[in-house]
């Protein structure tokens, strides 16, 4: 593999000296770019994009062609794994993900394979390779997945849902079917995740999109224990180097001493919670990814750069800080609005880093 010209993301996460303040955004390969909606056109739809590695790797890179970033991260879903695991994931327009068979009882639970990363999601595997391969160093690439908790509430639900009222039910009347169900997607994505780092993801991100409609109690107990039990099962060092775990459960600002607590290297944060008083909660157990709320890009470049402005100064000095949206850009940013966002994290992040190894 060859050396990484750019590491400043992965020192970041360590909490080691950067020159600035190391920057990337969630979907940043997405609709909002008009090479993005050439290739997804080119590939035929969305899972076509995904299942295949030549486009799944020109999307990745796409963002990197037009913008400094300091990461890449692999075009995929989350919900590939339970597609992997049979139960027919597609997508409605307008829509968004819909599965043909729901997982609603016991007999449902037991009946679901785990899917072995080499053969059911051998594309992914094909995937990091490949734009391993292309990136040739350039930056680091992360690898993810979807949290247990996420992952069943589409599964439960068939698909998107507003309350989460029979993923919830299902937790609450049977509990130990909830917690068989989770038990297998966080085997599942145990084996998913250490697939991309051998592979060759350099850090990996556990997105908890649904944690947050959890009650305080039923975080801990459906969501968070099957995050701490990933973090336990993950290959922590792999071509000579640390590979860092990101837990990012949205709306989950109340619970980062717990989330800190499981040994993930850093933790995402929405734009509902102050950076600095986060910084005051963890001290230096963790670093810190965020947390730009990502509706601020339909505002004027020099809001954004206010926004950065004061998101850095927030965080204050030293390190540990991972510039990001507080959730995905959106499709109807503008792609310059994104460039002013990225350039002036690290333009004004300069002065709060007294040390590095600049480039």
């Amino acid at each position: 593999m060859s050396e990484l010209k750019n590491d400043r993301f992965l020192r970041a996460l360590q909490r080691q000296p950067v020159d600035v303040t190391p920057v990337w955004m969630m979907r940043q390969a997405g609709r909002y770019l008009p090479e993005y909606r050439a290739s997804r056109s080119k590939a035929g739809d969305f899972m076509s994009l995904c299942m295949n590695p030549e486009f799944a790797c020109e999307v990745t890179l796409q963002p990197l062609e037009r913008y400094p970033l300091d990461a890449a991260i692999l075009f995929s879903d989350i919900l590939t794994i339970p597609d992997a695991m049979g139960l027919g994931l597609y997508f409605e327009t307008g829509e968004g993900p819909r599965f043909k068979k729901t997982v609603r009882t016991a007999a449902d639970v037991d009946a679901l394979p785990i899917p072995d990363p080499q053969k059911d999601l051998g594309y992914v595997m094909d995937a990091v390779r490949t734009i391993r391969r292309e990136l040739n160093g350039r930056v680091p690439l992360i690898g993810f997945a979807g949290s247990p908790w996420t992952l069943a509430t589409y599964m439960v639900e068939g698909g998107s849902s507003k309350d989460f009222r029979q993923a919830k039910a299902l937790a609450f009347n049977e509990p130990e079917t909830m917690h068989r169900l989770l038990d297998k997607l966080a085997d599942s994505v145990i084996a998913y995740l250490n697939g991309q780092i051998e592979a060759g993801a350099q850090a990996v991100q556990i997105f908890d999109t649904w944690g947050g409609a959890l009650s305080h109690v039923a975080y801990a107990e459906f969501s968070l224990r099957y995050m701490q039990k990933i973090v336990d099962g993950l290959i922590k060092e792999n071509d000579g180097r640390q590979v860092p775990v990101i837990l990012f459960t949205k709306n989950g600002g109340q619970w980062l001493e717990t989330m800190a607590d499981t040994g993930a290297t850093a933790l995402g944060l929405d734009w509902t919670t102050d950076i600095g008083i986060a910084r005051q909660r963890v001290g230096e157990r963790v670093a810190l990814q965020g947390n730009m709320d990502p509706t601020m890009l339909y505002a004027s470049a020099e809001r954004i750069r206010q926004e950065v402005a004061a998101i850095l100064a927030s965080f204050g000095s030293g390190n540990g800080h991972i510039f990001n949206l507080g959730h995905g850009i959106t499709p109807e940013v503008d792609p310059e609005r994104a460039r002013v966002f990225i350039e002036s994290v690290h333009e004004l992040s300069a002065s709060y880093h007294s040390q590095g190894d600049p480039e």
